[in-house]
C-alpha cells in the first residue's frame, strides 16, 4: 500500500425524503470543489438521513475505492450511477487503497484535519432502492467492497486534491478485509471472536461481536440489508 494518494473527489449530500414510508436518506452525494471544514461530526454541508445508524463520531467520513466502479460495473452493466463519483454514497472518492490496504486503526493526514480509520461500512437496504438492485446491499456485503470511515482526531480543513497521508498504523495485521470477513461471516468462531474483541472497535461492531460470543448465534441480516417493508 502506498502510505499517500490524492483525494479526487470530495463529496457531501442533504438528507431528504427517500424511497419508503418515513424514510430519508442522504445517500446521494455531489462533488465539492470548495475547502471544507471537517470536524467530529464530518464534512461541513453533509447530512444524514438516520442519525441512529449513520453518521456519528465513528462514521463522520465515508470513503470508497473508486477501482471498485469497474468491478461493479462488470456485474451490473452499465448502471447510471456508476458514471461519477458519490453511487455508493461516499464522501471521499480515490484511487490507491482498497479495505485490503487500510487497516483497523490507520491515522491519516487529509488537509490539516487527522483522521483514524474506525471501522467498515455495513451496507444497508437503501442501497438496493438507489440503485433499483434488489440485494445489492447483500452484494455489496458479500464482495468486500463495502468501503470504510473515519473518525475525526484534529479538527480541520480540506479539498479535492489534497493528499491523503497515513501517518501511523498501530494494527498493520487487521486491513479491514480481514476485519469485515469476521463481521460478516454466517459461522461462529470463539477465538477469533475473543481476538477481535481485544481490538479498539468502534462500539457497534464490539456490541455485535459481544452478542455472538455470548449467544453463539450470528445476528439476523435482513433488517438492515432488506429494510422496512
Amino acid at each position: 500500500m502506498s502510505a499517500r494518494i490524492v483525494l479526487d473527489q470530495l463529496l457531501t449530500g442533504r438528507a431528504v425524503a427517500y424511497t419508503r414510508a418515513e424514510t430519508r436518506s442522504a445517500i446521494a452525494k455531489t462533488p465539492r470543489d470548495a475547502a471544507l471544514a471537517v470536524s467530529s461530526s464530518g464534512l461541513a454541508g453533509d447530512e444524514q438521513g438516520d442519525l441512529r445508524v449513520h453518521g456519528g463520531i465513528d462514521k463522520a467520513i465515508h470513503h470508497y475505492p473508486r477501482e471498485h466502479y469497474a468491478a461493479w460495473a462488470a456485474e451490473l452493466g452499465a448502471h447510471a450511477l456508476l458514471g461519477t463519483a458519490g453511487a455508493f454514497g461516499e464522501n471521499f472518492s480515490t484511487s490507491g487503497w482498497t479495505e485490503h490496504d487500510v487497516c483497523l486503526g490507520d491515522r491519516i493526514r487529509a488537509g490539516s484535519a487527522l483522521l483514524e480509520v474506525s471501522q467498515g461500512r455495513m451496507p444497508c437496504w437503501k442501497l438496493n432502492d438507489r440503485f433499483g438492485v434488489p440485494e445489492l446491499a447483500l452484494r455489496v456485503q458479500q464482495s468486500g467492497r463495502t468501503g470504510w470511515y473515519y473518525r475525526v482526531l484534529e479538527n480541520g480543513v480540506m479539498r479535492a486534491g489534497d493528499v491523503l497521508q497515513r501517518l501511523e498504523r498501530p494494527l498493520p495485521e487487521w486491513p479491514l478485509a480481514r476485519l469485515s470477513a469476521v463481521l460478516f461471516s454466517s459461522t461462529i468462531d470463539t477465538e477469533l471472536l475473543r481476538e477481535c474483541l481485544a481490538l479498539p472497535l468502534a462500539a457497534s461492531w464490539r456490541r455485535t461481536l459481544t452478542r455472538r460470543l455470548e449467544n453463539g448465534v450470528v445476528e439476523d441480516w435482513s433488517p438492515r440489508l432488506q429494510g422496512p417493508q
